[in-house]
Parts: structure tokens; sequence; C-alpha cells
């Protein structure tokens, strides 16, 4: 049963034998298929409360992207995903649009030499997404972090494998993006998604099988395998805890180093005046866990294509390659747990946008913006996404913008 939108902007959806949802979804596209997940996962036990829905929302792997799960004692780990940490970094430079020169290829080849992207050779030996020789930045940064990385595959060996170290400060493929912005007042940002990377990977699905594992022995019915939790006390959970936060630590520190990366490429250019970074910086995770106190009770809030949006919280919203994208700021609505939209949300899948659309189709559609205009990138032409005005507008309860971005050059993997 379906409820009409309440005055907090969204819609209750009644869930009979479970958890209701609260969706802010009024004017976008809301599929069956995301529905579905959904309410199974709100028909769990641990859920606390409600399950919040995104405008962004649809279909994903295991779990619905633009979802908001809080859960008790518990955390569900095919909710959190396997691209531990992914989110958002943007930063303001001095530079204004008419410091920009006409041509701006020279920009782009040169972010894309300074940061590994994309993936070649199934992702092993030579493959052009990593690094074979990290640099001193790369390294020191490492530093940081291989204590907990050795803690982790101490106990599990089995996730020693793969790039780790070669992934640290490389964008990879898919959504993953770098981009030149400029706001409302005509100031050059810096833009960038991406998450853990292959270390992030490899964690998120080894413990998705633990999961599963522990809820076949404890013999709890689960209305699908991809809603398999691990409970406070579990053998596993303390260390999926542990190798989580440690994974949104590493996506954290990979867009700081992408981040300083472009900053000295661009510096290094004759086509740039001298310019300052950073003026303003947000860095969000979308795909993540945290414990977060919500309707008096102490939980685990996992945001899956969602960004925290408590007040005053700075966030990134970015649209599709040739939308705007926004520098928002948290209203704190406690119906939404906090939380807004990570980006437009797709509104149909990889494989039906490559059928779909024909590269005349993407030319057209990403005008005026420095970018690659080939086959391999049909899946993310805009036309795959949501109209990101559609998404701001379903969720005027949860933010506030404070910046417009419109991207002039776009990096994919």
């Amino acid at each position: 049963m379906q409820r009409p939108p309440s005055d907090s902007g969204y819609e209750l959806i009644e869930n009979p034998g479970g958890h209701p949802l609260k969706a802010w979804t009024r004017g976008v596209p809301f599929e069956d298929e995301a529905r579905n997940q959904l309410m199974h996962a709100a028909a769990l036990p641990i859920i606390h409360r409600w399950v919040a829905v995104m405008p962004d929302v649809h279909a994903g792997m295991g779990s619905a992207v633009g979802s908001v799960i809080p859960t008790l004692k518990a955390i569900i780990p095919a909710a959190v995903g396997v691209d531990i940490g992914c989110g958002m970094m943007a930063a303001k430079t001095s530079l204004r649009a008419g410091d920009l020169p006409d041509n701006l290829r020279p920009l782009r080849d040169a972010i894309e030499r300074a940061v590994p992207h994309g993936r070649t050779n199934n992702g092993g030996p030579g493959d052009k997404g990593a690094w074979r020789r990290p640099p001193r930045q790369v390294m020191e940064m490492w530093l940081r972090l291989e204590s907990g990385y050795k803690t982790i595959i101490e106990k599990h060996p089995g996730l020693n494998r793969g790039s780790s170290i070669e992934h640290l400060g490389t964008l990879g493929g898919g959504n993953h993006f770098i981009e030149l912005c400029l706001d409302e007042s005509g100031a050059v940002w810096i833009m960038l998604h991406s998450g853990s990377r292959g270390p992030g990977n490899r964690i998120g699905g080894h413990f998705i099988e633990l999961a599963k594992a522990d809820v076949k022995q404890w013999n709890v019915h689960i209305p699908g395998v991809n809603l398999a939790y691990l409970r406070e006390g579990s053998r596993h959970f303390d260390e999926y805890v542990f190798a989580v936060q440690w994974a949104q630590e590493y996506a954290r520190a990979n867009r700081e180093l992408m981040m300083s990366a472009i900053v000295s490429a661009l510096r290094g250019l004759d086509q740039l005046p001298p310019f300052q970074a950073a003026l303003e910086a947000v860095n969000c995770h979308h795909n993540y866990v945290a414990v977060e106190r919500h309707h008096g009770e102490d939980v685990y809030v996992t945001r899956k294509g969602a960004v925290r949006a408590g007040p005053g919280d700075l966030g990134i919203i970015p649209g599709s390659m040739g939308e705007r994208s926004f520098i928002v700021r948290g209203k704190g609505n406690p119906e939404s747990f906090h939380s807004c939209s990570h980006g437009a949300g797709r509104v149909m899948s990889r494989t039906e946008a490559r059928k779909r659309f024909t590269l005349a189709d993407h030319i057209a559609a990403t005008a005026g913006v420095e970018c690659r205009r080939d086959k391999e990138v049909l899946d993310e032409t805009p036309g795959a996404y949501k109209s990101i005005d559609a998404v701001m507008a379903a969720q005027d309860s949860l933010v506030e913008a404070v910046h417009t971005l419109k991207q002039v050059l776009c990096v994919k993997g």
C-alpha cells in the first residue's frame, strides 16, 4: 500500500509483514525490480524503523542503489557492496572560465597521463589502470594504510591477491570519472568519483560470502541470499567492521591522491596561469556503513548510493556526462536518516544503453564537453541516467544547492 506524499517530501510505502519504505521519488522513475529489492531488505528483523529510498534509486547487485538501510546489531555486507567507500571529491580553484584555453584537449591529455584509468588485460600485469611503479606520494600514503591491510590479510590471507598499492591513486572504470567544471560564478572546479578499487572489491566479495555461510549455519530465513547479514558477536562481524573501515579510509586517500596529481598536472601546463586549489573542498563517501544515532538508537547506517546530509553537511550530487552537478548542504531530515541521493541514478542498464543509443546520440548529448566519444562509453551516455533536475526537485526537503557545476571536460576510464 502506498500513501500520498508527506510534508517531508516522501511517499510512505507499506510493506506487509515487514518495515515500510519512505521514498523520495516524486517525479522520478522507481522501477519494480528496485522496489522489490528494497521491500525484501525492509522485511529483515534487523531493520531499524524503515528503509529510506533516494530519488536516484535503481536496481543493483544484491541491493538497490540509492538506499539507506539502518540496522540494529548487524550489517548486510551486500548492501554495503563491493565498491566500498566509493564517493566523490570536489575542489574549487582560483581559475576562472576565461583562464581556460579554447582547446581543452591538452588538459584532458595531461590529466589522463597523471592518473591511471580504465582497465586492460583483465586487471592483470600491464593493466593500464594500475601503477607499474607507484610514485613517491602514493608510497607514502600506503605506509599509513599498510599496517591495517596486514591485519586484514593475516586473518583472511585469500584477500592478498591482485592490486593494492598499485590501485592507490587510480580512477578505475565504469561510472568513475574526473571532470573540470564551471560553477554559477564562472569559477573552475575539479571533481572526481572513485572508491577503494581492487582491495575494496575483494573485501566486499569475501565477506558477502562469509555472511551467506553464517546465515545458512544459523538457519535464519531471509528473503534472498544477498541479504545475508553478520551479527554483532559472531565470528566475522568485528573482522568485517575493521576491514570495511580500512577500505573506506583507502577510498578517501585514493581520491585525495588523484586530486593532488590532477592539480600538479594542470599546474605544469603552459596553457594555464598559476592558480590555487582547494579554496573549497568536499570529500564524501556514498557506498559505506557508519555507526550513527537515529530515533533514539545507535544503528549501523548503510548508504548504498546515498550521501550523508546531516545539518550543514556538505555533499556532492553529480549529474551525467552532459548534465549539471551540485555541491549541496544537508538539511538533516530525520526521516531520511540524514541522507540524500548520490547522483542522478541510472534509468536503464548498461546493456540497454548500448542497444538504445548511437554514437551520434552520445556526441549530441555531450556537446560542449571535452570527453571521449567512442562506443566504449555509450553505457555512460547522459540518456542512460535520470534527469538530475528531477532528482534534485524530489529531494528538496533533504538538501539545498550551494553551487551548481557544469562540466567542460570529462575523463572516463
